[in-house]
């Protein structure tokens, strides 16, 4: 079947998307790009083009609540193949302002959730090359 469309943004809504781009820039690379001080783009380096949209009185979701507010969607980002490149990632993304939403169970999970400066989650994964 041939497709209606063709796949072009990721879209996040934030209160400010130049300051939210540059933080993604940070973390998986690519120039933030203001088309106005409303909508900021991000192509990642062979991933997918993030944009970032201005939105007023932004909540933030809560991480997953199966009763309400439930998450929508999240980023995956490959931080390494060892727990160490994982741990100075995390440093990073610290550091650039991100926030740990869950440190439960790290022993036994391949990834570790935050959230980004705005709010949305995002995972640091542990990906064993071949």
């Amino acid at each position: 079947m041939a497709p209606v469309a063709r796949f072009r943004s990721v879209v996040l809504d934030c209160p400010d998307p130049r300051e939210l781009a540059v933080f993604y820039a940070a973390v998986g690379g690519g120039t933030p790009v203001e088309e106005d001080p409303d909508w900021v783009v991000l192509q990642i380096p062979a991933g997918p083009r993030l944009a970032f949209q201005r939105a007023p009185g932004h909540t933030p979701p809560k991480w997953p609540s199966a009763d309400h507010d439930s998450q929508q969607f999240h980023l995956d980002f490959d931080a390494g193949g060892t727990w160490e490149e994982v741990d100075a990632a995390e440093e990073k993304v610290l550091a650039l302002g991100a926030r740990v939403l869950d440190r439960e169970d790290y022993e036994r999970k391949d990834f570790r959730v935050y959230a980004d400066p705005a709010g949305h989650p995002f995972c640091l994964c542990r990906i064993e090359q071949p």
